[in-house]
Order: C-alpha cells, then structure tokens, then sequence
C-alpha cells in the first residue's frame, strides 16, 4: 500500500481505509470473525481504521482486534448520534463529548484517539462549544486529531474562522459520501477541505451497494430494498448508469468494485476511500483490487457516465440539515406566501 498525507496533522495513511460499521451486531454478529476481518485488512497493508459509537459494538469488536497491534494504526472513531434513550447522550454538547470520548477508549482497549470526529453537523450546539471541548480532549492527549462528517462547505468554513478566532483546535479531516454516483462533493466539499488543508476521507465508495454488481436494472431487488430501506436503488436513472459502469467495467476487464474504489481515490482532494466489509470475502476483493489505477481515458468514459459534480439520484443514508427536512424552515407561514 501506499501511503497518503492525512491532510497536515503529520500521520500518513494508506488510500484504502477500513470502515468497521459492518463488524459487528449492525452487519456481522460473529465478532471473532470481524477481528480476522481486521487482522487480514492489517496484515493486507492497511493502516487506517474507521468506526463510530453509535455502530453498535463495532468499537468492542475494534478494540479487541488491535490488542497487541495498536501502534500499527491509525485509529478513527466519530460521536454524535445517540447510543440509548437517554436525551443527553447524543450530540456535540460539552457534557456529552466528555461522556461519548471516555466510553469510545474504554471500547475501543486504547488511551488515545488518532481522529475523533464530529459525525453529524449539530444544529443545536454552538460551534464553539463543540470545538473548545474537542480542544480540552487533545491538550488532555486522550484525542490527537479531530475531524467531522457531512459537513456543508458553509459549515466548513465557518468552522475553520471559529478556531482561528478562538484560538481553538481546527478540524483537520472531513468525511464525506463519495463514488462515482455521488460526485456533488466535487464542487465545493473537496476543494474547500484542500484550501484548509484537510484530509478527506470518503464514504460509500460502492454507493451503498450500489456498485458492487449485484443489484441490476430489470432484476428483482426488491428484497435487498426491503432489508435496506433504501429508495434509491428504485431509481432508474441511477440504474440506467449502473448497467453503462458495467459495461464500461466488462470493456476494460476490471471487476465493478474495482473501478468503483479506483475511481474515489484517483481524485487529487481525497485521502482515503472507505471500504466497510461484512465478510472475509468482500474485504479481499477490495484488497485485489489495490492496484488498480485508471487512465485518463477511463476517467473520461466515468464522466460522460456522470457529469463531474453531479450525482445521478441520492443515497438515503446521506445527511441533510433541517432546514432541508423540517417544513417548517423552508415555508413561510400560511398568509404570506403570495406576492400580494
């Protein structure tokens, strides 16, 4: 593997980093099995681990694979979403990061956190907030870097002037949803994050499944749709891109998630595509895939595909701010709607 800047904290990371959602009770229940899925990964060349508080025990599962291996890797957890009932426990409070940070090393068998990130964008909390506490967590030496997920350029932005103002730590990574589908990131997300020299680590490389070429125009997925939840794969104009991906895929004699994975890193913005295997089998065949670069003129045939920039549908998984979901912040009060 090689190894890639993780934007300017000083850690080098390699292209492919793990995402450990699917070890464990949200994908995989045989937690032994997911710590031979960590130790292959680890053995494969990958230094870079990916997980979350709230996936169920994927940080049990995490911490009990790097026992004995933890100074081999770079080790990324995220807090936000909530984890019980208890109101409080969720979010970018003060209290609760204090809480969530304690909870994650003792799951995780580990005194330190390479990268610690805001999972979700918290409306209800003052940036500031957010960031005075993250900066207490990294002078304590329990945090070494921290970074966030789904955030909007604004936000980003925002971000980055507040702990300039605060004298605060900064975010120094992003993550955000990314593949071939899913290329809205390119407009603003990659090159904002490249002006603040933040390392970008992408979510979702195969589109939720998307591109991994199982699931086809004029094929019964239904099932899948109903285990998942998700109505994208309804989408026929996103499938009709998946059978052109796989045409493209056949012609150049490359495997669909190989093209897929290639595609994410081949962008000079990212740091790190993220690969979430539930099985032994899907993390081998992303680690034979490694090797594949692509040229300029598959890049190309990508783009006629998928325009830069755009995506073809959305993915249901992908963040959206309130004022987004919530009607009430996107319509003007009964009365008051008419030009007159």
């Amino acid at each position: 593997m090689q190894y890639r800047p993780l934007g300017r904290t000083g850690m080098k990371v390699t292209p492919y980093a793990l995402g450990a959602m699917m070890l464990g009770s949200f994908g995989n229940p045989d937690r032994q099995e997911g710590v031979r899925i960590i130790h292959r990964a680890l053995d494969g060349g990958i230094n870079f681990i990916d997980t979350a508080d709230r996936y169920g025990d994927s940080e049990e599962v995490v911490g009990e694979a790097l026992v004995g291996r933890r100074d081999e890797v770079v080790l990324a957890t995220k807090f936000w979403g909530p984890v019980d009932d208890d109101v409080n426990h969720r979010g970018a409070s003060r209290r609760w990061i204090r809480q969530a940070v304690e909870r994650s090393l003792r799951n995780l068998r580990t005194d330190r956190i390479d990268l610690y990130q805001l999972h979700r964008p918290d409306p209800e909390t003052d940036i500031d907030e957010t960031l005075s506490a993250l900066t207490d967590l990294v002078r304590e030496g329990k945090v070494l870097a921290i970074g966030t997920s789904s955030m909007r350029g604004s936000e980003i932005v925002e971000a980055q002037w507040m702990s300039e103002r605060r004298g605060l730590e900064r975010f120094r990574t992003e993550q955000p949803n990314y593949s071939i589908l899913d290329r809205e990131i390119e407009r603003e997300i990659l090159p904002v994050a490249q002006r603040y020299g933040m390392g970008t680590l992408v979510y979702s490389p195969l589109a939720g499944g998307a591109l991994s070429g199982k699931y086809r125009a004029g094929q019964s997925n239904d099932n899948f749709r109903a285990s998942t939840g998700m109505r994208h794969f309804r989408d026929e104009r996103r499938l009709a891109a998946i059978e052109e991906l796989v045409q493209l895929a056949q012609e150049v004699g490359l495997p669909l998630t190989h093209l897929a994975m290639a595609f994410t890193i081949a962008h000079p913005g990212v740091t790190s595509a993220i690969a979430g295997p539930r099985t032994m089998e899907q993390l081998e065949d992303t680690l034979a895939g490694a090797d594949v670069s692509l040229s300029d003129e598959i890049l190309d045939r990508i783009d006629a595909i998928v325009p830069p920039g755009e995506s073809i549908g959305a993915m249901d998984m992908v963040y959206r701010g309130p004022e987004v979901t919530d009607a009430a912040l996107r319509r003007r009060p009964d009365g008051s709607r008419s030009a007159r």
